[in-house]
Formats: structure tokens, sequence, C-alpha cells
């Protein structure tokens, strides 16, 4: 099994920081020599005219007295304890917020690309993420990234970018570079995540579509190479004629399995429960699934990211939710992953959830995170009205919908893709339902669980 981000060496625990979703290397040396390198080119270049969106994030800081005081505050705050302390300048990278605009403003002409460092081999696979790594978790910066301000500006910022992501030039990543993302290394770890979901041994044309022969396998940008399509007999439908059966809706692993979830709980504290009415945005339709049954699994930088139907049905809702970007809990991951498992009947009924500390934040951004929110009264009388929520994580700018209310679906079909980001999903299912649903996958397995594989069945 492929272990991404250098995470099959020794990792000395000074420099292990756990990252929720695996989106950024726990081997923080990778995170540091990747920042190091764009800090020290900035610094080289000295200071550059900003792109009108920065220039604008700019103006919003130093024009609102509580914005300025975040990000003044959030640098100073870092803790002066390993591993952010072990810098070869003995201090964070980024100084200030002007630094910080200045260093986005040259990752900003860039696609995310595959990175090898000495440490190991790695990838930093949410650049933003990587450069807020420290301050997200200092008061001030759990301020700032819950502040609606800054949260409608930061996806001004991300939409600019997401623009340079569907462009030719972005293109530039997917050679078979060091850096790129069909080099040597690269590909033999996009090939072990997708073929270990179904023991397979697919090349990567017989995986997905491309054209092989054309520049860049035949994607027009990285976001096209993205957001990929497999071809269809690579992952073929679960038992498409029976409607008991639930299909997988996102090539991912499996990060919990909740029963009796609350209508309202404190998504914000350790154990994280799952707040239903906060994490369908406060719709009317939220009552439905008080007592349900949540399932929520996670997409690594290496999985597909498009959705597919769970089962076969009518698109009874479908909106997208604005929400937060680069939000984390404040409590300590050490303290938090010893209440993440376990028989949680007096707050969540019975509860199991993947206790690795990379995963920690998940339960809290399906509350707080920009996410799509699809309703499908599914065909089968025995399954009902369930929900599939795609939450979008740091970079995601955008969660496509790519069905409409009223539209009839069959299992296997396209929902909709996530852009540019990490991600993760949930699928509830209501009071009833969940009670008779057997077979889910195990929580902790290594390997995805295949898109439209069997995920679980009704079971009288």
């Amino acid at each position: 099994m492929v272990y991404q981000h250098g995470d099959h060496h020794r990792i000395p625990e000074e420099y292990r920081v756990h990252k929720p979703g695996a989106w950024l290397p726990a081997d923080h040396r990778i995170i540091q020599h990747w920042l190091g390198h764009h800090v020290k080119h900035v610094d080289k270049v000295g200071e550059q005219e900003l792109i009108p969106v920065l220039k604008e994030f700019e103006d919003l800081i130093e024009n609102n007295t509580r914005i300025r005081m975040y990000f003044c505050s959030m640098w100073d705050e870092v803790p002066c304890k390993p591993p952010y302390n072990t810098d070869v300048t003995g201090q964070s990278q980024i100084r200030d917020y002007k630094h910080m605009l200045q260093v986005l403003n040259h990752i900003f002409g860039q696609a995310p690309e595959w990175t090898a460092a000495a440490a190991g081999v790695g990838l930093v696979g949410v650049p933003l993420a990587a450069m807020f790594d420290y301050v997200s978790a200092t008061p001030s910066g759990h301020a700032a990234f819950l502040d609606p301000d800054v949260n409608r500006m930061l996806k001004k910022i991300l939409n600019e970018w997401g623009k340079y992501l569907t462009s030719p030039e972005s293109a530039s990543v997917l050679g078979d570079h060091s850096a790129g993302w069909f080099g040597e290394v690269s590909y033999k770890d996009l090939m072990e995540v997708a073929n270990a979901a179904a023991s397979t041994s697919y090349k990567f044309e017989e995986m997905y579509e491309c054209d092989p022969s054309a520049p860049h396998h035949g994607y027009k940008s990285w976001d096209d190479f993205f957001t990929r399509r497999f071809i269809p007999q690579a992952r073929p439908v679960a038992s498409p004629e029976d409607h008991l059966v639930v299909a997988n809706a996102c090539e991912s692993k499996p990060y919990a399995l909740c029963h009796d979830v609350r209508l309202r709980d404190k998504f914000w504290i350790k154990g994280q429960p799952y707040s239903v009415l906060d994490m369908l945005a406060h719709d009317p339709l939220s009552e439905h699934f008080a007592g349900g049954t949540v399932y929520q699994a996670f997409l690594s930088p290496l999985s597909y990211h498009r959705w597919h139907a769970p089962v076969s049905g009518t698109i009874k809702r479908a909106f997208v939710q604005d929400g937060t970007y680069f939000s984390v809990p404040l409590f300590p991951v050490e303290d938090a992953s010893d209440e993440l498992s376990g028989d949680r009947t007096g707050r969540a009924g019975e509860y199991e959830i993947l206790q690795k500390g990379i995963t920690v934040s998940q339960g809290y951004l399906t509350a707080l995170a920009t996410r799509a929110i699809i309703y499908i009264e599914a065909e089968a009388k025995e399954i009902g009205l369930m929900v599939f929520i795609g939450v979008g994580m740091d970079e995601v700018s955008s969660c496509e919908i790519t069905v409409k209310e009223g539209q009839r679906v069959e299992k296997g079909d396209e929902l909709g893709t996530f852009h540019f980001g990490g991600s993760t999903h949930c699928l509830i299912f209501n009071k009833d339902v969940g009670k008779k649903l057997k077979g889910f996958p195990k929580v902790g397995r290594e390997e995805n669980v295949p898109v439209r594989a069997r995920l679980c069945a009704v079971e009288e």
C-alpha cells in the first residue's frame, strides 16, 4: 500500500504533525521544504505588485480593525515548542501578513506540484493549507478563519486561483519530470492507490479517460486532470438491479460510522459529534434525520474526485452552502484522539471512527466548511429520503453539483465533483433505515472503497 507524503519512513516525533484528511505530509520537514522554497524566492526577488484580488485582500485587512488584529496577531501566536520552533531560522517561515500576501502572489501563478523532499517523497496537496498550517490553530487564526468577511474574501481569492487552474498553463505540472504528476514516483503512487481499492492492476489509461499519446495525457489543465473520469468498466455499479444495495458515492477511505446522531450537538468539542441541523445548513428537511445514521469517508489528493448516486431515485433538493475554508478546531490533537472511538450512547449512540490524528477535523468540517448538499428520494421505499454531502476542505472553492432538483438518477450516475482541493463526504440515512443497513466497510481500512462499489444494504 502506498504511504503518501513519505509517511512510510521513520519520522522523528518532533517533526510529526497530524493533518486532517491526509492532504498535508505528516512529516513536517516536507512542508518546511516546500514552503521554504517559495519563501526564498519571494525574499530574493523582493516586494512585487499584488494581483488585484490580493490587493483587495490587503485592503480588507488594513481597513478593518477586527481583521487587522487577527492577521497581525496570528503570526505572533505560533507556539514556541516542537515542531513549530525547529525551522532552520528558528521561527515561522511566513513572518507577517504582508509577507503572506507576497508568497500568495507568487504561488498563484502555479499549479500544485508533486514534491520530492530530502526527508522523503511527499505531496503538498493543498498549497494554501501549507501556508496557513501554523497560524490556523492559533486563537487569532481560529477567529480569522471563522470570520464571515474573511471567508468571503478567501472565496474570491480561491476562485481567482481556480481560473488559473483551469487554464492551459496549469497543465505544465502534468509532465513526467520529478515534480510532475506523471513522474516515476507520482505515477506509481497514483496507480497504487487506485488499484489497491479493488485489487486490480490497471494502467492509468485503462483506469481513466485520457489520451496517453497526447501531451499531458490529453488533459487541458490541472483541473481537467483533477476531475478526471473513470472508464466505466473500471468501476462497475454494485447490484444495479437491487435497489436495497447502496453504492459507494466517492472513491474514499472510511472515517466514521455513527448511529443515533442528534439533530443538534456541539460539533466543535473533542469527539466532534455530528450535528445534523448544522450539517444540513438548517434546511427544513433536516428534522427527518434526527436519530439517524451518518457514514463519512475522506478523499486523498490521489483519489478520484467525482461523486456518484448511492441509490436510484429522484433529486429532491440540491444546493451548495458557503462556509469556511481553513478553519480547524482549537482542541489539541493529542487530547482529541482519546475521545474519537467507543460507545458514545450518551451523546451519539454507537460510534466508530478512525483513530488517526490526520483525520481529527473531519467531523468539525461537516458543519462549517463549504459543502454540497443533495437530498435523494430513493426508489426503494425501504431507504426513502437520504442525503449526500460533499464537504470541501481547505482549497476547495467549488463543489460543483451536476444534477438538478426533480431529476431522476440511476445508482452510480454522476452527481457532481470537487475542484482542486481537499474533500470528505457523508451519507445520512433516517433513524429507521439506519438500523437496517448492514455491511458497511471497516473504519480504518488502509485502502479506499471503490466508487460505485457495494457500501451497505438494507437487511430486515
